[in-house]
Order: C-alpha cells, then sequence, then structure tokens
C-alpha cells in the first residue's frame, strides 16, 4: 500500500547552528496510529509538525527535504500552505478553545471555508461533536461559552474542531500530557476510533501510551530517527540497542 506520508532526506535548523532534525527519512501508513516516541528535546514535536508547516511559525527554523503526502510534497513552490493546514491538522498539548461559544469552535472552520450553511451547519457541529465524543455533555449548552468546560472537555472540543474540516490526518502532539486520566483516557479513545477515517500521528513521551495506541512506531534520539517498523515488532523485537535501552528505561 502507499504510504500516506513519506519523507526524504529532512534536515531542520533552528538560527542555523541547532540541527533538530538529521536526514529524517520515513514512510508513515494510511489509517493507523503512529507514535512517535523519544526523551524530550529528541526532535519529535520538529518532525510532527514538518508535516503541516507549522515549523515555518517558528522563527529562525530552516528546512530542507521532502514531505510528502498523497504523493505530493507540500514544501514545493507554489503549495497552498492555508489547504495543507487543512489536509493535515494539528491537536496541540494544551486545549485552546476559541473565545466564542461551544457550537461557534466547532463552526469555526465550517464557515470561514464555506463548507456548511443553515440546518447543514449544524448537522455538522452535531456531527463532529459526537466524533470527538462530546456531544451527550454539551448538547444543552451550545451557546455558552467553550472556556466555562473543563480542560478535557476543550481538549475534545479543539479535536471536534479540527475534524470539522475534514482533514486526512490528525496529528496530536502529546495531547493527553495535561489532562487528567479520565479526559486522558477519552481522547485516547477517540483516536483508536478515528483510525478507521483518518491517519494519526502522535507524539508521546509516555512509554505505556505509545504500547497501548501505537500500530506504528517511530522512535527517535537526538533528532535521529533510530528505529522505526510495526508495533510488536519495535516493540518486542528492537533491532537498536539505543531502542532496547529506551524501552528498558535504561535512559
Amino acid at each position: 500500500m502507499q504510504p500516506h506520508i513519506q519523507i526524504r532526506n529532512l534536515n531542520v535548523f533552528y538560527n542555523r547552528d541547532q540541527q533538530a532534525l538529521k536526514n529524517v527519512n520515513l514512510e508513515i501508513p494510511h489509517n493507523q496510529i503512529t507514535v512517535i516516541m523519544g526523551p524530550s528535546g529528541c526532535g519529535k514535536t520538529t518532525l510532527l509538525k514538518s508535516m503541516n508547516r507549522f515549523l515555518e511559525l517558528t522563527d529562525g527554523s530552516q528546512i530542507s527535504g521532502q514531505v510528502l503526502i498523497d504523493g505530493e510534497d507540500i514544501y514545493a513552490t507554489g503549495m497552498d500552505v492555508t489547504e495543507i493546514r487543512k489536509k493535515a491538522g494539528l491537536l496541540a498539548q494544551h486545549p485552546y478553545p476559541l473565545p466564542m461559544s461551544i457550537f461557534d469552535n466547532v463552526a469555526f472552520g465550517l464557515r470561514i471555508h464555506q463548507m456548511k450553511k443553515g440546518r447543514h451547519l449544524e448537522y455538522a457541529v452535531q456531527h463532529y461533536l459526537e466524533a470527538a465524543g462530546l456531544w451527550t455533555e454539551v448538547k444543552d449548552r451550545l451557546h455558552q461559552p467553550a472556556t466555562r468546560l473543563s480542560i478535557g472537555q476543550q481538549q475534545r472540543l479543539c479535536l471536534a474542531r479540527g475534524l470539522a474540516v475534514e482533514p486526512e490526518i490528525l496529528l496530536a502532539d502529546e495531547a493527553t500530557s495535561a489532562l487528567d486520566p479520565i479526559s486522558a483516557q477519552h481522547i485516547e479513545e477517540r483516536l483508536v476510533d478515528l483510525k478507521k477515517e483518518y491517519t494519526v500521528v502522535l507524539v508521546t513521551h509516555i512509554l505505556r501510551q505509545a504500547k497501548r495506541l501505537a500500530d506504528y512506531v517511530i522512535f527517535m534520539y537526538l533528532g535521529e530517527v533510530v528505529e522505526c517498523g510495526p508495533a510488536i515488532q519495535v516493540f518486542d523485537h528492537p533491532q537498536q540497542e539505543r531502542t532496547r535501552a529506551y524501552l528498558e528505561g535504561r535512559f
């Protein structure tokens, strides 16, 4: 099967002298949860944000190489950055609801991209709140400020808002690290369910979470991809000594 995302000879520098990614080459499969794991500061988030050109929002970043989605290089001249970020949505570590109602948060992207109107908009908002596992908790207060929701509910609202613009890929950057255990479980359950329709790429430094969720694993260390492959292969039969050391908790 053709991989959904292909990364070729990707190098990323910050402020010219700090190399965050070193000659990364990867293929990420369709409709699976790919987990990027490794210790703090190893380049996980940098790699994730290279997949929808969010790195360009960081001052001093320099990027070379290719990132292909559906065979198309997202860094090629003339590419529509807005469309790229619509195709590969980002669920951040901390939820950032817009300063508006719960309904308007989900409807925001639909209105911007002129995707739904009237009753169709209402049905769409309900659909994506259901997809994020939030509908039953908020259906009677859709027009209240989103900031009144708990942190866990806000994260699921941000998930619904991201899904509403119909991406192909969901990028999750330690999306449960700021949540309590029950809220984190809600997000994990959503991600497992959503892989039926989306390609999910999750950054985590929690090894237990990686083992629970991953279909495919990328292990990084100091800006390099040390090992990657199906989860059962990497976790049960790692090929590299650094991978074994990480899995055994030696660093």
